[in-house]
C-alpha cells in the first residue's frame, strides 16, 4: 500500500482562496516615507488604515489624490503584493497619474498595481474569464457611435418608422437605453419624464431595445454599459472562476465614489465580498452627475454596504482662503442629507466673497468684463480667472461683451453660442433678411422644411439666382412663380416682412421664433432642453437697435479663433475660462465668477420640483464656490426679460438669499456703463 502511494500519488499545491483578515504588524521606522510627517492627521488616518471597509469623505481641495497615492505606497511598503491592489478611477489618466506619483514617491513597484477605469477593468476581466461567463473572448466593443448606428439599422429595417408619425432618432434611443441601464430606471419612466412626446411610441421603443440586445448577443458585441452589466453578474455568479479572480485581489480602492452609478456600486460590493478590504474616497457635497446616471445614494448608503464601515473625514483645505470656505460651508449647511463637515484652512487673509446685483443680464456681462480687466491690471493673468454657470446658454450675452473687449477665452461644457444648430437656424433667417444673396443661409433654412431636400433646395436657389423669385416683393399664395416652392410661401412672406418693414431687431427675432418653432420641434428630439437657448437669444436681441449690428456681433467667433486673432506683437498665451460647473469640477482658479444665480435659473425651475434635484443644485453651488482660491464673485440680474410676460423682477437664488454680511459682501451695480 505504501508503495502504491509513492507511485501514484500526485502532489497538489493548496492555495487559499479567501480567509479572515489578519492585519500585518508593521514597523513604520523601516519605511522609506515618513507618513505622519508628510500628511495631516486625517490624511494619515486614511493612509494608515489597512484591513476593513472605509469611507473617506474628502472635502473640496483637501488633498484627496495625495491621500490615495500615499495609501498605495504605504500598502506596498507594508509588504503587500502590488498586484493584489486594485485602484478604480473614472479616467485612465487619473489612474496613470496616481500610479506615476506613487512610483516617484516610493519606487516602481507602485506601477504594478491594477489601476484603471471600471470599464477597462471589466474588459480585461470579461476576456480572461469569457468561457465561464458564456462570452466569446474576442467580443467587439461598441462605442457610442457604433451603438447608435446599430439602433438606426434596427429602427429603419424592421418597420418601426412610418411617414405619419415622428420617431425618435438613433442618438435619442441610444441615450434612453443607456440611461435606463445605468440608473436602473424603467424606460417607461424615462420617456414619461424627459420625452413625453414619445409616449405613444413606447411599445415600439421597447421592441427596438429587445432587438438591439438580441443583435449584440448574436454578433458577440458589447457596448460600454454591457461591460459593467456582465462584470456585475459575473462577480455574483458564485462560480469557481470568480472565486479565483477574487483570491488575487486583496485591496480595492475607488476614487470619486460619489460619481458611481448603481451598477458600479454593486461591482464594488462584489469585488470586496470576501476580503472586505475596500476604501472608497469621495465627497457627498460634490455629487453632481445624476444626468449621467450617477447616484447620490451610493455614497450616503455605503456604510450599509459593508459591515463595520469606518468613516474618516478630511477637512483641511489647501486651495481657498477661509472666507471662501465659510461661504461654501454655509451653502452646504442647508443640505437635507449630508456628512457633516467643516472645511478650514491655515491660509491667512482673503476678502469676503461678493454678491453682486445688476439691473439686467447685459449689465451683469459688462460688470464682469470690467472686473476681469481690473484683475488683469492687478497682475492676475486670464488663465487664473474663470466664469462659471449652471447652463451653457447663461454665458451667451457675456461671450458677446468679451469679444467686444477683445478678451480671449475658451468655453468648456455645452456648445458655444453660434455653434448650436438651433441658433444657427435662427441666424439663417435673419441673415437672409439682411442679405438675400447669402446662399449658405438660404440652403440651411430651405432644408428645414418638410419635402425640401437638396435637389429641391437647389432649384429654389437657381430661381433666386435668376431673380425669378425674390424677397423684394410681396409674395402671394397661388403665385405661379412659386410652382417649385409650394411649401415655402409662408417662408417668403416672413422674409419679406423682416427684410422690408422697419422694426426693432427683437421683434424680427420674435417673428422668426414664431415661424421656426414648429420646424424646431420636428427637427430636434430634445427640443425641450434647447428651447431655453432660443429664449436667451431673444433676450440678447433686446440689447440691439439694428439687425446688422446684432448679426455683426453674432459673426464674431470669440472662442479659439479669438486667441489666434490677438495682435501678433502681443505674445501673451493666456485666455479666460468660461465653463459649466459640471466641467469645472476638480479645477481651481485665483478668481471665480458665478453668474445668473437667480431662482428659476440656479436652481432651475424644473429642479425645484423635487427634493433630490433641488439638493443636487445646492451641491452644484458648493462645487462652484470651492473652485475659487482668492476671489469669489456671485452675480445675478435683478430684471430678466420673459418673452410672454415682458421684463420681470428676479429673485436671488435661495442658496444665497439668506446669507449674512459676515459671509459675503453685497454690491449693487449702478447703470453707469
Amino acid at each position: 500500500m505504501s508503495n502504491y502511494k509513492q507511485m501514484n500519488q500526485k502532489k497538489y499545491k493548496l492555495k487559499r482562496i479567501y480567509s479572515q483578515n489578519i492585519a500585518k504588524q508593521v514597523d513604520e521606522s523601516k519605511f522609506v516615507i515618513n507618513y505622519q510627517q508628510e500628511l495631516n492627521p486625517s490624511q494619515y488616518e486614511a493612509v494608515a488604515a489597512t484591513e476593513g471597509a472605509y469611507l473617506i469623505i474628502a472635502g473640496a481641495g483637501t488633498g484627496k489624490t495625495r491621500t490615495l497615492v500615499y495609501r498605495v505606497a504605504r500598502l506596498i511598503e507594508s509588504g503587500y503584493d502590488p498586484n493584489s491592489i486594485l485602484l478604480l478611477t473614472f479616467t485612465r489618466k487619473a489612474a496613470n497619474e496616481m500610479m506615476r506619483r506613487a512610483s516617484l514617491l516610493l519606487d516602481d513597484r507602485c506601477s504594478k498595481i491594477r489601476g484603471g477605469t471600471f470599464h477597462s477593468f471589466a474588459n480585461i476581466t470579461l476576456r480572461k474569464y469569457a468561457k465561464a461567463i458564456g462570452l466569446n473572448s474576442s467580443f467587439s466593443i461598441l462605442d457610442q457611435g457604433d451603438s447608435a448606428d446599430i439602433i438606426n439599422l434596427i429602427r429603419s429595417q424592421n418597420g418601426f418608422i412610418d411617414n405619419k408619425k415622428r420617431f425618435p432618432k438613433k442618438d435619442t434611443l441610444n441615450k434612453i437605453f443607456s440611461f435606463s441601464v445605468n440608473t436602473g430606471k424603467r424606460i417607461e419612466e424615462i420617456i414619461e419624464e424627459d420625452y413625453p412626446h414619445f409616449i405613444p411610441l413606447l411599445d415600439k421603443i421597447l421592441d427596438i431595445q429587445k432587438v438591439y440586445v438580441q443583435y449584440k448577443r448574436k454578433n458577440d458585441l458589447l457596448d460600454y454599459d454591457d461591460l459593467l452589466v456582465y462584470l456585475r453578474d459575473f462577480l455574483f455568479s458564485g462560480s469557481a472562476a470568480v472565486n479565483a479572480l477574487l483570491a488575487t485581489i486583496k485591496f480595492i480602492l475607488v476614487d470619486e465614489y460619489q460619481d458611481t452609478n448603481h451598477i458600479q456600486a454593486k461591482i464594488v460590493k462584489g469585488l470586496a465580498q470576501f476580503s472586505g478590504n475596500v476604501m472608497v474616497v469621495g465627497d457627498d457635497a460634490q455629487s453632481i452627475y445624476s444626468f449621467r446616471g450617477a447616484s447620490f445614494r451610493n455614497i450616503m448608503d455605503f456604510p450599509k454596504l459593508f459591515d463595520n464601515v469606518q468613516v474618516i473625514k478630511i477637512e483641511e483645505n489647501y486651495r481657498s482662503v477661509q472666507t471662501i470656505l465659510d461661504f461654501a460651508n454655509h451653502i452646504y449647511d442647508g443640505a437635507i442629507e449630508k456628512y457633516t463637515k467643516v472645511l478650514y484652512t491655515r491660509k491667512k487673509g482673503g476678502a469676503l466673497p461678493y454678491i453682486v446685483a445688476t439691473a439686467n443680464a447685459n449689465m451683469q456681462s459688462k460688470f464682469i468684463v470690467e472686473k476681469i480687466l481690473e484683475l488683469r491690471e492687478e497682475g492676475i493673468i486670464l488663465n487664473d480667472i474663470a466664469v462659471l454657470f449652471r447652463s451653457s446658454f447663461f454665458s451667451f450675452d457675456l461671450e458677446i461683451e468679451l469679444a467686444k473687449a477683445n478678451i480671449p477665452f475658451q468655453k468648456f461644457g455645452g456648445m458655444k453660442f453660434i455653434e448650436t444648430a438651433h441658433i444657427k437656424d435662427v441666424l439663417g433667417f435673419l441673415r437672409i433678411a439682411s442679405n438675400p444673396k447669402d446662399i449658405i443661409s438660404w440652403y440651411r433654412v430651405l432644408l428645414l422644411h418638410e419635402g425640401i431636400g437638396p435637389k429641391s433646395a437647389q432649384r429654389v436657389l437657381d430661381e433666386l439666382a435668376t431673380a425669378r423669385i425674390t424677397i423684394e416683393s410681396t409674395p402671394r399664395k397661388g403665385d405661379k412663380s412659386f410652382i417649385h416652392t409650394k411649401n415655402l410661401v409662408d417662408l417668403f412672406i416672413l422674409l419679406y416682412k423682416i427684410h422690408t418693414i422697419k422694426m426693432p431687431p427683437t421683434e424680427k427675432v420674435q417673428m422668426v421664433y414664431d415661424y421656426y418653432y414648429p420646424l424646431f420641434k420636428e427637427k430636434y428630439d430634445d427640443f425641450n432642453k434647447r428651447k431655453k437657448d432660443l429664449e436667451i437669444f431673444l433676450n440678447i436681441s433686446e440689447n440691439y437697435r439694428s439687425l446688422d449690428s446684432l448679426l455683426a456681433d453674432m459673426a464674431i467667433e470669440p472662442m479659439i479663433d479669438s486667441m489666434i486673432d490677438i495682435d501678433a506683437t502681443d505674445k501673451e498665451d493666456e485666455y479666460l475660462t468660461l465653463s459649466t460647473i459640471h466641467s469645472a469640477k476638480g479645477l481651481e482658479w485665483h478668481s471665480v465668477f458665478i453668474i445668473h444665480v437667480i431662482d428659476g435659473y440656479f436652481p432651475s425651475a424644473r429642479s425645484a420640483e423635487k427634493i433630490e434635484t433641488l439638493e443636487e443644485e445646492r451641491r452644484l453651488m458648493y462645487v462652484a464656490s470651492t473652485r475659487a482660491k482668492q476671489n469669489l464673485f456671485v452675480t445675478y440680474p435683478m430684471n430678466m426679460y420673459d418673452r410672454e410676460a415682458g421684463t420681470t423682477l428676479s429673485k436671488p437664488s435661495r442658496f444665497i438669499s439668506d446669507i449674512s454680511s459676515d459671509k459675503a459682501e453685497g454690491w449693487l451695480v449702478e447703470d453707469d456703463f
